[in-house]
């Protein structure tokens, strides 16, 4: 580096993380024409526990241009109640698409490239500072990588995944931690051709647990997600999932462990010059825990907004350009993951009620099929839905969601509500290995609706939707 403080060493913005939030917002600055550097710690392409559906928002949410990689498209979705009441909805148009992740975070990565951004692989961040003597002026934020380089900025992005050290910086609270465990089973041209196309999720025995299964040509991502502090619980699941499967003579590629977490509803997300997205600011869909929309949208909003950052002149034009980002992120993510956490708190009482509602009226198949196209939100859908705004109050004052994220504490302690610098597949890895002591808008319609033990056995039907 040259004399520190110069300005030619000074970036505009330097995002933290490659993945598609930190690739959104390196994409967005540097359309804007400011200088940009991503940094990535791991060489690109990596692999990322995910299933790698593709909903309609994060398809709307992609660069001009960019082609989806695809490995399977989807037009129907199996669900079954822990292994029973299996019911298949099918659809004439896509619901979404399935790819995986290396190549999709890959071709991110290039397109914010082509704009602009420069990337730099192998760079570990060990923390920010705002303050001190590497800081040259209140303008500037010093990125400190492991090797004791430091990076100068006028803002930065922290997208740095869900065991953010930017996050920690920022201040990031937690309210909802859960632990995933996915594999990469190749199969037979047999078995994966009676997948294709077609996905299944099955609704767990933990309360507030799912399990998955997407096609990717020659490959099946099987995956379960419950309540952190279930690891060994969850890990049985894992097992008895793939063997009801019949998929337990196949052998894995990749088998992988992933804690997701998601923030409470008065968690900051900036400091200062600092603004964070994705998963390092707890941005996902509280029922589903589906990200990737959420890291892309969050990620270009981040970016165009730690452009108005940069150009801030002191530290009161900087916190209401940052203040700004927060009330983007609120107003759209934050009223879907509000209703998220309502559906999660139904979803961990009821799930029988869910299953029959969805498999059962075609009304709520029809919502399940808009949401994931992107043609409709589920906080759309509450919020123009009286009868399923009426039924999610009712839910409201029967169940604690005051942790602002699913029921209170759900997968934390109250020591844990801070984003942790550390824990991420390492600690989901070691809590599955040995465990731990510790559609919605007919809901209302079938309020009485039976539980898991009495739901109804369907027929597997073609829908016209």
């Amino acid at each position: 580096m040259a004399d520190v403080g110069s300005e030619a060493d000074v970036w505009d913005v330097v995002v933290v993380g490659a993945g598609p939030a930190g690739a959104s917002a390196a994409y967005a600055a540097a359309v804007a024409g400011r200088r940009v550097l991503l940094l990535e710690k791991s060489e690109l392409p990596r692999y990322k526990t995910c299933g790698g559906g593709i909903i309609g928002p994060s398809r709307d949410s992609l660069p001009p241009g960019f082609e989806l990689p695809f490995q399977d498209r989807v037009h129907a979705v199996t669900f079954s109640l822990d292994g029973r009441f299996a019911r298949t909805r099918r659809s004439r148009k896509m619901l979404f698409g399935l790819i995986n992740r290396p190549e999709f975070d890959a071709q991110l990565v290039e397109h914010a490239q082509k704009a602009g951004a420069e990337l730099r692989t192998g760079a570990t961040v060990s923390r920010v500072e705002q303050h001190g003597p590497a800081v040259p002026d209140r303008r500037t934020v010093a990125v400190v990588l492991a090797d004791g380089e430091t990076v100068l900025a006028r803002s930065v992005v922290g997208a740095d995944g869900s065991a953010s050290r930017i996050g920690a910086h920022v201040g990031v609270k937690l309210g909802q931690v859960d632990l995933g465990l996915e594999a990469e089973i190749p199969v037979p041209p047999s078995v994966a051709e009676d997948w294709k196309g077609r996905v299944l999720i099955d609704w767990g025995p933990m309360p507030g647990s799912y399990g998955w299964v997407f096609p990717k040509g020659d490959t099946l991502t099987v995956g379960v997600i419950s309540a952190r502090g279930e690891g060994a619980a969850t890990k049985r699941y894992m097992e008895d999932f793939v063997a009801r499967l019949g998929l337990s003579g196949f052998e894995p590629t990749i088998s992988s462990g992933h804690l997701t977490r998601c923030r409470t509803d008065d968690s900051p997300l900036s400091r200062g010059r600092v603004l964070v997205c994705g998963d390092a600011a707890g941005l996902l869909e509280p029922w589903t825990r589906e990200g990737i929309s959420y890291a892309l949208r969050s990620g270009r909003l981040a970016g165009e907004w730690a452009v108005r950052v940069a150009e801030a002149g002191d530290a009161v034009d900087a916190r209401r350009q940052a203040l700004n980002y927060a009330f983007a992120i609120k107003a759209g993510l934050g009223v879907e993951m509000a209703v998220g956490r309502r559906m999660l708190a139904l979803f961990e009482r009821r799930p029988g009620l869910l299953h029959a509602t969805i498999t059962g009226l075609r009304p709520a198949w029809n919502a399940f099929a808009d949401i994931t196209r992107g043609s409709a939100t589920l906080g759309g859908m509450v919020r123009s839905n009286g009868m399923a705004r009426r039924a999610l109050e009712i839910l409201d004052r029967r169940m604690d969601t005051s942790s602002g994220v699913g029921p209170a504490g759900r997968g934390i302690g109250q020591r844990e509500r801070s984003a942790p610098e550390g824990g991420g597949e390492d600690a989901a890895e070691a809590e599955a290995g040995g465990g731990d002591a510790g559609g919605p808008a007919e809901v209302s319609a079938v309020a009485e609706a039976p539980k898991a033990s009495d739901a109804p056995k369907a027929p597997e039907v073609p829908d016209a939707s």
